[in-house]
């Protein structure tokens, strides 16, 4: 994939959804600089703006190691946490509100952070928190705590989640 393609990846997956394509590419494109320590040097004040404007005027936090497939849809991306260690796959949708991490465990230490499947949309107001695993095509509702793994084509809801409906494979959610 070239530069263009990497940068503008999430541009088609958010028609007419301006602040989730600007912030998408601002994302990716510090990416791309993080990857390479002669560009960090070069890109120092971008890598200062990126962290000032996106995480603390718009109050969304992508970090810049997050792995994240291509596709991502970010609809009113207000107090959006995602920890850096979280794994996201393609075509997933965050909405605001959604905490994403690991969990503080009994001895002090952090435990894993989730893993996401792909096409996964994840409602409004959603903690997804722990070592775990939500597989592919998930619907999770809004204001759903989602401590436990999720298997592939269900929709979540509630405190804690639990599974409302299973849907087969050749059922599109």
């Amino acid at each position: 994939m070239n530069l263009f393609s990497y940068l503008f990846q999430d541009w088609t997956a958010n028609p007419g959804n301006i602040k989730g394509r600007f912030v998408l590419f601002l994302f990716r494109l510090v990416q791309v600089i993080s990857r390479y320590t002669v560009l960090k040097i070069v890109f120092i004040l971008y890598l200062a703006f990126y962290h000032y404007y996106v995480e603390w005027v718009l109050g969304i936090e992508l970090p810049r190691k997050l792995k994240v497939g291509k596709g991502m849809m970010l609809y009113h991306g207000q107090a959006l946490v995602v920890n850096q260690g979280v794994v996201i796959g393609e075509g997933c949708t965050l909405r605001n509100s959604v905490t994403i991490g690991h969990k503080k465990l009994t001895d002090g230490s952090f435990s894993r952070c989730p893993r996401i499947g792909n096409h996964v949309d994840i409602g409004a107001n959603v903690c997804i928190i722990g070592d775990l695993e939500i597989g592919d095509h998930v619907v999770i509702g809004a204001g759903a705590v989602v401590t436990k793994s999720i298997p592939a084509n269900c929709i979540v809801v509630g405190n804690p989640a639990r599974i409302l409906e299973k849907k087969n494979e050749t059922t599109q959610i």
